[in-house]
């Protein structure tokens, strides 16, 4: 399907349709990496709380803040990965986003304090988990349609097989390394995704029926330009109305548009011909679109977006808090240590069956896709409150199962399902994707803390998971209002096309009107010349309107006049 127009494998990628497929499966593959690197890693990190807060002398609430932080920054600078990307190309991007990545946690294995890691960890990794995230689920997205939450579900699962394989993993060998060791090995490891930059080449679309556009478009510019003429001329007789009346003066420079019908025809003709030529020469190869604005904060007047990215803004406390404070939870719950780092495990696996599953029920599903995911986000709520109340290991496997499952549902959809018509569309998903994520950051700085706080101060790890439970809730409510706001924005805009469509017929009827006193004029007997001179000195309102009662006097003895008229 790659166009012949197809650069070297640095440059873009042509297609005259969106693939569905091609390279896409490339960034596809690109995508699972850099969500092993970001979202893994950033829900793998409850593994060192404990050592962190032994290392360094410090509370819950001040240990969680480098994952808060390090959300915050993932989520707030959205707007400047947005901005360089399409300034400097996704792959550029990606790259140096790799390249932070890696710094910042190899650099975190040398800190002396907690502030040192707020820097290391929460704002050079989190810029680089921004900086490589974004460009690459945009991407994404771009390269497919029909098969675009499938793939994007199935793609995002690399977070889940991450934390699956981190978890116990990291238990294990932290002891025998030790902590700080353990995160070289992880900076090592996440330098990959700057290889998975090379992967993000762009996307063109070159739309094969460019001979009929072509054609197609001729035909409409040279009716807008009869349009044009007629309108020129209609204006241009207004104006002059004493010259119409004597059929042209040479001194007006204004020729007369009612001289004769094959005139009007003849004129439409030769303004069509150099307009083919226009045409033909300025022929060009047509992209899908004209490209998108740096950012598209005007997105903030659309009702629906609003909503939904308020949704997105109270789901995120519930993202990163339960995987932070689940293992000890699990611990304070009877559960042995060496079993309670696979309740990360256990989500991990039900993640990725969320995924999965979510991503072919809505290629299924003829319903508005938000319902879904609305459905997803009601049950997580009611998994958040069951965490409270449930002990011992099975009871706390059997939530981790559940939670893990819907998190997949939610958190491998809710991005994605911005291209959706629901909510922007495709068109506008690459500018707007920096405005929701920058919205969403306020909750990633907010949950984690605010769940230490509630854990220092109640002694109970359980009181964590209620500011999750009630943000996801809230999230609920933003989300079952964005259909009834896309709606209303639907039938606001059908009622301008209305008035638009209404205010177009009025000027029609009245150049129609206007076309019609002046071949009544033309046509009229030579003895009403006479009047010329009565009109000749008067405005041009008021020589129509003169014009107009000469007409109504004279309509019934002229039947020249009549047939004109009909005509």
């Amino acid at each position: 399907m790659r166009g012949p127009a197809a650069w070297c494998w640095w440059g873009p990628n042509v297609y005259p349709e969106v693939p569905d497929g091609g390279w896409g499966w490339a960034v596809a593959a690109a995508f699972f990496v850099v969500e092993v690197c970001t979202y893994g890693v950033l829900k793998s990190l409850g593994v060192f709380l404990q050592d962190l807060m032994q290392e360094f002398g410090e509370s819950n609430s001040r240990v969680s803040w480098v994952i808060s932080i390090c959300a915050f920054i993932f989520s707030f600078t959205a707007p400047l990965s947005t901005l360089l990307s399409n300034r400097f190309g996704y792959r550029q991007v990606a790259m140096v986003g790799g390249f932070l990545i890696s710094l910042g946690t190899i650099s975190s294995a040398f800190t002396s304090s907690i502030n040192e890691m707020y820097i290391t960890v929460g704002i050079v990794s989190g810029m680089g988990y921004c900086l490589t995230f974004l460009p690459t689920v945009t991407l994404l997205a771009q390269y497919f349609s029909r098969r675009r939450a499938l793939v994007t579900a199935v793609a995002s699962s690399g977070e889940s097989f991450a934390v699956f394989a981190f978890a116990p993993t990291f238990t294990s060998l932290k002891e025998h390394i030790g902590w700080r060791r353990c995160l070289l090995v992880l900076g090592s490891f996440q330098a990959s995704a700057i290889a998975c930059g090379l992967l993000l080449r762009p996307i063109i679309i070159e739309p094969q029926s460019a001979e009929a556009d072509e054609d197609s478009d001729k035909e409409s510019v040279a009716l807008k330009q009869m349009q044009n003429v007629y309108e020129l001329e209609n204006e241009q007789t207004r104006t002059s109305i004493s010259s119409a009346v004597c059929g042209g003066s040479e001194d007006s420079g204004v020729t007369s548009l009612s001289t004769s019908n094959t005139d009007l025809r003849s004129a439409g003709s030769d303004n069509k011909a150099p307009m083919e030529v226009e045409v033909e020469e300025g022929a060009c190869p047509l992209r899908a679109s004209s490209g998108p604005k740096l950012l598209d904060f005007s997105v903030l007047k659309d009702g629906a977006f609003i909503w939904y990215s308020l949704f997105g803004l109270f789901a995120t406390l519930g993202f990163f808090a339960p995987q932070l404070y689940v293992i000890e939870l699990s611990k304070s719950r009877g559960v042995e240590p060496a079993m309670a780092s696979y309740m990360l495990s256990v989500m991990a696996v039900a993640e990725i069956f969320g995924r999965l599953s979510i991503g072919v029920v809505l290629n299924r599903v003829r319903c508005r896709k938000t319902l879904v995911l609305l459905v997803c986000v009601v049950l997580m709520c009611l998994v958040l409150v069951a965490f409270t109340v449930v002990w011992g290991f099975w009871g706390l496997v059997v939530c981790c199962a559940l939670y893990g499952y819907f998190l997949g549902t939610v958190g491998s959809t809710h991005i994605a399902m911005l291209a959706e018509e629901d909510v922007v569309g495709i068109q506008k998903m690459p500018s707007c994707l920096g405005v929701y994520v920058f919205i969403q950051s306020f909750a990633g700085l907010s949950g984690p803390p605010l769940g230490g706080v509630l854990v220092d101060y109640t002694q109970n790890y359980g009181a964590a998971f209620y500011s999750c439970a009630a943000g996801m809730g809230l999230s609920a409510v933003c989300l079952a209002l964005v259909g009834p706001a896309k709606s209303g924005m639907c039938q606001r805009q059908s009622r301008d096309r209305e008035k638009g469509r209404s205010a177009e017929k009025e000027e029609d009827n009245d150049q129609a009107e206007f076309l019609d006193v002046d071949m009544v004029l033309e046509a009229g007997p030579a003895g009403r010349a006479g009047d010329e001179d009565s009109t000749s000195y008067m405005n041009p309102t008021a020589a129509r309107h003169h014009l107009m009662t000469k007409n109504k006097n004279i309509n019934e003895a002229d039947p020249e006049v009549r047939t004109l008229r009909c005509l």
